[in-house]
């Protein structure tokens, strides 16, 4: 197997960064701190620390220390970031009941699906330019600029006056958006040492899961009762109260002046940004606006591949690159990057093809189709905030390895539920699964954060962000070709004529099924069945290949980095 053996570390050699870690990560040589069992101790000779020791001494980082504002002013950072991430989270899902109410006053039914697609879009290819712009500037005018960048799109957009100016309204929505993405997470770990990041990350996975849930009920009520206008207005003063507490209570200590001038790689920025906009297109647009192997889906993705080409190049030749090299080449942060890659790609199962299934197959509405699904929030926070107990005794790659096997078993179990079955058993599914991401994914973020000093943590956060943004990407693509293909299948001996062929227009059909002859109800029924069992098969094999990327390439110990206890806040 590819992990370094935990008996068998690899000595490192001392350099100007200090020793080299059994991923291949310098750690520059300090005070050492607890590390967790189950983790790789890198001492300053880069030899093992002797075994009567108590607990092996890990690195730590030089200046400038990660307690970014005094013990008191913490606790309003935190408001801070749990609002912005609040902001991120809400603002994906808020949209989607009010869609009728912005086509009816705007028009502009055929390019709708852009102003979720643009959002994305931007959120996800600014991911790494953000990442490195926190590492390179601060946090915290990262932060600043990404939050006012919200709020200006979120006013934008209330004032919208057609279709086409609100989804360009949008994508400046989503170029605020990713960087509190990314900088939320990064400043959480900056604020507390290993032994306490368990806690503000279960805290942040709260507010990530309610918000999904309450996104859609409170674009409704606001859509329904006022108008749509003010699921943006609503941003401002949310937005305002975090741009207050940031700049109010986030101090960043005094960094060391750097010997040369920091270069920004803006061609880097724009070779990265034009990638990842024209193959998150070519993903999100195609089999929807144009077939899959039509003229526009095969030009973007040779185009996207060609810049692809053109982007590693400017990166190698860049002196501050914005994707550097080491985040692949580390073997803990690319395996970490390509399993939560994966996890995305899973998670479109249960948040896009569960609602369907709920409301076409077992007949509920939208509300309990949502409850079906929310039951896997509750579980995740909680499986998520009780991890750090697990991974304190046996690391965090095994941790991470008895999460995904249990997702594993759980998606392989759907497809295994009677027909049309009872809403408790999908329900059941949910929770457990919900159980069993949140054991997988906070210990791996916790611990590829918990390995490398603060000069790299945001774009190494950035870049664990970026994969799983793209993993969704590519899952919602994947799992609807998947998806629209059994259906299709199914519908060959149909026992009426002129049923629909794709699953949302199915969806749609049987929402009135006074419209169809009873066998041909329950044939549609059967077909959506059908069709979200494969999809749920398809991602237990993402969950695969996110087990394979932990054993194959994760080292069986991390090489934590510790923080000593006088420049913790």
């Amino acid at each position: 197997m590819g992990g370094a053996d935990g008996e068998q570390r690899t000595h490192g050699t001392a350099g100007p960064g200090g020793p080299t870690a059994p991923d291949g990560t310098t750690a520059p040589v300090g005070p050492g701190g607890p590390a967790a069992p189950g983790d790789a101790p890198v001492t300053a000779s880069g030899s093992e620390p002797p075994p009567a020791a108590p607990a092996a001494p890990t690195t730590s980082e030089p200046p400038p220390p990660p307690a970014l504002t005094t013990p008191r002013g913490r606790r309003p950072v935190v408001a801070a970031l749990m609002l912005g991430m609040a902001l991120a989270a809400i603002d994906g899902t808020i949209v989607s009941t009010a869609v009728p109410q912005i086509v009816g006053d705007l028009g502009g039914f055929a390019v709708f699906s852009w102003l979720f697609s643009g959002y994305l879009l931007a959120v996800t290819v600014t991911l790494p330019v953000y990442g490195k712009l926190s590492d390179t500037f601060g946090r915290k005018p990262v932060l600043i600029a990404g939050i006012v960048l919200f709020l200006v799109g979120s006013l934008l957009c209330a004032l919208a006056w057609n279709m086409g100016a609100l989804i360009a309204f949008r994508i400046v929505q989503g170029l605020g958006g990713g960087a509190l993405q990314g900088t939320v997470q990064t400043i959480a770990a900056d604020l507390y040492p290993l032994k306490e990041r368990p806690r503000i990350q279960a805290k942040l996975s709260t507010v990530w899961a309610t918000s999904a849930v309450a996104g859609p009920v409170v674009g409704g009520l606001l859509a329904g009762y006022a108008d749509w206008r003010w699921i943006f207005l609503i941003n401002l003063p949310v937005g305002a109260i975090a741009l207050w507490l940031v700049v109010r209570h986030l101090h960043e200590p005094a960094r060391p002046r750097p010997k040369t001038r920091p270069r920004i790689d803006w061609a880097g920025a724009l070779a990265v940004f034009a990638t990842g906009t024209l193959l998150l297109t070519a993903l999100v647009q195609g089999g929807v606006a144009w077939p899959w192997l039509s003229a526009p889906s095969l030009g973007l993705f040779a185009a996207s591949a060609a810049l692809a080409a053109l982007t590693v190049v400017i990166e190698r030749r860049a002196a501050e690159p914005i994707i550097p090299g080491w985040v692949w080449r580390r073997r803990t942060i690319a395996s970490v990057n390509l399993a939560l890659g994966a996890m995305g790609l899973l998670m479109v199962a249960p948040t896009v093809f569960l609602p369907t299934y709920a409301q076409s197959v077992l007949g509920l509405g939208p509300i309990a189709a949502g409850f079906v699904l929310s039951v896997m929030t509750l579980s995740w926070p909680v499986s998520a905030a009780l991890s750090d107990r697990v991974y304190n005794r046996i690391g965090f790659r095994l941790t991470a390895i008895i999460g995904m096997s249990a997702a594993l078993l759980v998606l392989l179990a759907f497809p295994l539920l009677p027909y049309p079955g009872e809403p408790w058993q999908p329900a059941l599914i949910m929770l457990l699964l919900g159980a069993a991401l949140g054991l997988f994914q906070l210990p791996l973020i916790v611990g590829v954060q918990s390995t490398v000093g603060w000069a790299e943590r945001g774009t190494t956060t950035a870049s664990v962000l970026f994969c799983r943004q793209v993993g969704q990407s590519v899952g919602a693509a994947v799992f609807g070709a998947v998806a629209n293909g059994v259906l299709a299948a199914r519908l060959l001996d149909a026992p009426a004529p002129g049923l629909p062929g794709d699953l949302d227009a199915v969806a749609r059909t049987l929402e009135d099924p006074g419209a169809l002859s009873a066998a041909a109800t329950d044939h549609l029924r059967r077909a959506v069945d059908a069709a979200v069992d494969h999809v749920y098969i398809g991602a237990a094999g993402a969950a695969a290949l996110a087990l394979l990327a932990l054993v194959v390439l994760a080292p069986r110990r991390f090489p934590v980095i510790t923080e000593p206890e006088d420049r913790r806040p």
